[in-house]
């Protein structure tokens, strides 16, 4: 496994949960509003880039040198 794709897949993972604990932030009790707020928003938008960012990361072919 290279380098890339190891970063790939550790920024992949962060995205993950970054966007898991965004979506489900009132219904495991770390939510500040009983409704989806502000931050939700901006963590459910930056874990979806994130999680894009780590999958083209893990997908893209390595270059043969």
């Amino acid at each position: 496994m290279g380098g890339k794709k190891t970063i790939g897949i550790v920024v992949l993972v962060v995205g993950i949960v970054v966007l898991l604990l965004s979506l489900l932030a009132d219904a495991i009790g770390i939510g500040v509003n009983p409704i989806f707020g502000r931050n939700q928003i901006i963590g459910t938008i930056a874990g979806a880039i994130v999680t894009v960012v780590g999958l083209v990361l893990t997908l893209r072919k390595q270059s043969s040198r």
